[in-house]
C-alpha cells in the first residue's frame, strides 16, 4: 500500500475517532440526566442505575469509512477495565512463566492476602475517634472465609445497621414481591365503611407521590367513591381500623423526629410537609389524620362524609370495596436502607412478626426476627432486635452477623435476599454515602454500606469490590466515640482499606 493509500483511508478514523468522543460524553450526560429524572425506585430494580450502567457499556464501535478492500472497518478500542479480573481460584501473585515460583497455593495467597488486610486495618482501628470498644469483621462473600476479625462476635449496639438485619428478616419471611394491601370494606351498619389499614408504610394522600410508587390514598378514594356510586350511595359515616399493630404505638425512646408513632395506618410517615425523609415533627396521631385526608378526598369526588371518621373493627372476611397495594417488598427494603428510614424499618419489622405467627409490636418484633435470621443460618448469639430501625440502644448485634447476613444476600442459592445489598447507598452517590467516601477515594462507586449514628455510637457495615475482583463484606462498630464526625472519618478510612487491599 502506497502513502496515499495510507493517508486516504486515515482520515475517516480521525472523524470516527470524534464522533465517538462527543456521542460517549453525550451518553455519560444523558445517563446523568436519567437517573436525575428517574429516581432509584421502580418496582424494587435499580432501572435509573441499570440503565446508566447500559450507556456506559457500550465501549466499542466500528469505523465505517473506506470501503475498499484495502481499508476494511477496524474495531474502535474499548475503554480500558474498571476492574482487574478475578484471579482465578489458587492462582497467587507469580511471573506468570508457569514456573510456580508466585505466592504459591491459594491458601497461600489468602494467608498473604489476610495479612496485607489486617496491617491495613490494625492501625485504623486503633484511632481514638472510634471511642472505646471496637467491632470488626471482613469475609470475602463467596468462600466465606474470614479475612479479618477483632471482636468479631461481640454483641453491640449497632444503631442503623441493625436495618440489615430487619431487610433480611423480612425479605426471608414475606419474599421480594409480597405487596402490602390497605382497603376499604363495608361497616357494620348501613352506610358505614371501614378504611383499613395493612401496615403499608409508603401509603400517600399526595397527588403525587413524593418518592416513587406506593400505597395511594388518592386512588383508593376514587375506586371506593366508584364503588359506592355503582351501589346507589353517595353518603357514608367513616370508620378506621389500625387494629392490626399491637401493643405501644411510641417507640421506646419516646416522641422523636426521626419516627412517626407506628400505627398500622399512617399515611406520608404523619409528616406534615412535603419531606419523605430526614428528621421532622410527625402527627400526633397517624391513623386518625390518614382517615381524615381519606374523607376529604372522598368528598372531592362526590361523596358525603357525615361526621368525624371514628375507630372501628373491620368484620372478618369482608370483601373489599377497593384496595391499594405498597411496591414489592423489595422496595420497599430498598427505599429504607438508602435513606435509613425509620418509619419503613418499623413496618417491615411488623410485617415479619405478623408473617411468624408473633404479635405486631416491639416484644413481636424482637422474638420474630431472631428466630428468622437463625432460620437463615446465621449465628445470632447475643444478638437482640428490640426495634427494626436501630433507635433503639436496647438493640444488640456483632459485626460478625452483619458480615453474615451479607454474604447470605450474596450466595445465588438465596435470590430473595438480594435487595439487601442492592438497597445500600452507594459510596460517594447514593442516599447516606452521598458524601462519604467521595472524590478520588479508591471506595468511591465501589463500596455500598449501611451506615448507624446514635450518640456516641457509630457503625458501617455493607460490601466492597477489592482489587482481585472479590466482594467483600464487612461490618464496623464503635462504641463511646467522642464526637461523630471524627468518627465517621474514621470508619471510611476503614472502609476504603478494605476496598484498596488486595
Amino acid at each position: 500500500m502506497c502513502d496515499r493509500e495510507r493517508g486516504w483511508s486515515e482520515v475517516p478514523l480521525v472523524k470516527t475517532w470524534q464522533l465517538i468522543a462527543v456521542s460517549a460524553v453525550a451518553g455519560l450526560a444523558l445517563s446523568a440526566a436519567t437517573v436525575a429524572a428517574a429516581g432509584p425506585w421502580d418496582s424494587g430494580q435499580r432501572k435509573a442505575e441499570r440503565d446508566e450502567a447500559a450507556s456506559w457499556g457500550r465501549t466499542g464501535g466500528a469505523d465505517h469509512g473506506a470501503g475498499t478492500a484495502a481499508a476494511l472497518p477496524q474495531a474502535a478500542p474499548s475503554a480500558p477495565g474498571v476492574l482487574a479480573g478475578v484471579r482465578p481460584a489458587g492462582a497467587g501473585s507469580g511471573t506468570g512463566d508457569g514456573s510456580g515460583t508466585g505466592s504459591g497455593s491459594g491458601e497461600q495467597a489468602g494467608a498473604a492476602d489476610s495479612g496485607a488486610l489486617a496491617a491495613a486495618l490494625r492501625p485504623l482501628l486503633a484511632d481514638p475517634a472510634l471511642g472505646t470498644a471496637r467491632g470488626a469483621s471482613v469475609i470475602d462473600t463467596a468462600t466465606g472465609k474470614v479475612l479479618f476479625e477483632a471482636g468479631a462476635r461481640d454483641a453491640m449496639t449497632p444503631a442503623s445497621t441493625v436495618k440489615i438485619a430487619t431487610a433480611a428478616a423480612s425479605l426471608a419471611a414475606l419474599g421480594p414481591e409480597h405487596r402490602i394491601r390497605t382497603t376499604v370494606t363495608p361497616g357494620a351498619g348501613p352506610g358505614q365503611i371501614i378504611l383499613v389499614g395493612g401496615g403499608d408504610p409508603s401509603l400517600t394522600a399526595k397527588k403525587k407521590a413524593p418518592a416513587g410508587a406506593g400505597g395511594s390514598l388518592v386512588a383508593l378514594a376514587a375506586d371506593t367513591a366508584q364503588a359506592l356510586k355503582a351501589a346507589g350511595t353517595d353518603s357514608v359515616a367513616l370508620g378506621y381500623d389500625d387494629s392490626l399493630y399491637t401493643g405501644p404505638v411510641l417507640h421506646p425512646i419516646g416522641e422523636n423526629p426521626n419516627l412517626a408513632p407506628v400505627t398500622a395506618l399512617t399515611a406520608d410517615e404523619g409528616r406534615p410537609d412535603e419531606s419523605f425523609s430526614g428528621p421532622v415533627k410527625r402527627s400526633q396521631d397517624p391513623s386518625r389524620d390518614t382517615a381524615r385526608a381519606f374523607a376529604a378526598l372522598l368528598k372531592e369526588r362526590g361523596v358525603k362524609v357525615t361526621g368525624e371518621p371514628a375507630r372501628a373493627k373491620a368484620a372478618t372476611g369482608a370483601v373489599p370495596l377497593a384496595a391499594t397495594l405498597s411496591p414489592p417488598l423489595a422496595g420497599l427494603v430498598e427505599r429504607m436502607l438508602t435513606h435509613s428510614d425509620n418509619d419503613i424499618a418499623e413496618a417491615l419489622a411488623r410485617q415479619t412478626a405478623l408473617a411468624s405467627g408473633a404479635p405486631a409490636s416491639f416484644d413481636g418484633v424482637a422474638q420474630a426476627t431472631g428466630a428468622k435470621l437463625a432460620a437463615l443460618g446465621v449465628d445470632t448469639a447475643g444478638s437482640r432486635f428490640a426495634d427494626g430501625s436501630g433507635l433503639n440502644r436496647a438493640d444488640k448485634v456483632s459485626a460478625g452477623l452483619l458480615t453474615a447476613l451479607l454474604a447470605k444476600a450474596a450466595d445465588p442459592q438465596r435470590p430473595e435476599l438480594r435487595p439487601v445489598l442492592t438497597g445500600l447507598p452507594v459510596a460517594g452517590f447514593t442516599g447516606t454515602l452521598r458524601t462519604r467516601n467521595s472524590g478520588d477515594s479508591p471506595a468511591a462507586g465501589l463500596l455500598r454500606a449501611k451506615t448507624g449514628t446514635l450518640s456516641g455510637v457509630n457503625s458501617l457495615a455493607g460490601t466492597v469490590v477489592d482489587p482481585t475482583g472479590r466482594l467483600l463484606a464487612f461490618a464496623f462498630l464503635t462504641a463511646n466515640t467522642p464526637e461523630p464526625g471524627p468518627a465517621e472519618k474514621g470508619l471510611d478510612k476503614l472502609a476504603a482499606a478494605v476496598a484498596n487491599a488486595s
